[in-house]
């Protein structure tokens, strides 16, 4: 991208639009450039982890799990050096075999064009099944 952060709505809408790109196909050296050397992972429930060498292999392990995956990332806000996105996603789980469907949020804290920390919450669970959460 640019080396700055996103100011304006167009251009968060812009961000967002090209990360979503990035993962259909799998771009790992794509993804990774948009993170800056010293990035914090908080990713679901996984410990927090930093920097881009443990990001790699969160990227290159969910794409050889997570087959034909399919994302759209929508921008929700833009707040100074923060974006916020909202996904939803689909895949074929190549342990299990079952088509799989998630979605969550995501906050991104900019720093000189690049994610400086990625926050995602998140739900996944076997496409067309009840909520895992056990509610009704």
């Amino acid at each position: 991208m640019t080396g700055r952060n996103p100011r304006t709505i167009e251009e968060a809408r812009a961000f967002v639009a090209h990360v979503e790109s990035l993962f259909m196909p799998w771009n790992i050296e794509g993804l990774l450039d948009g993170f800056t050397e010293d990035c914090v992972v908080r990713f679901g429930d996984m410990p927090e982890f930093r920097g881009k060498s443990a990001l790699e292999k969160l990227f290159r392990s969910r794409a050889e799990r997570q087959i034909g995956y399919r994302l759209k990332k929508e921008l929700r806000a833009l707040a100074g050096d923060i974006i916020a996105n909202y996904w939803e996603g689909e895949w074929r789980d190549a342990v299990t075999g079952k088509n799989m469907a998630g979605r969550g949020v995501e906050i991104w804290v900019m720093r000189d064009g690049k994610v400086a920390v990625w926050e995602a919450a998140f739900n996944f669970n076997e496409k067309g099944k009840p909520s895992a959460m056990g509610l009704t």
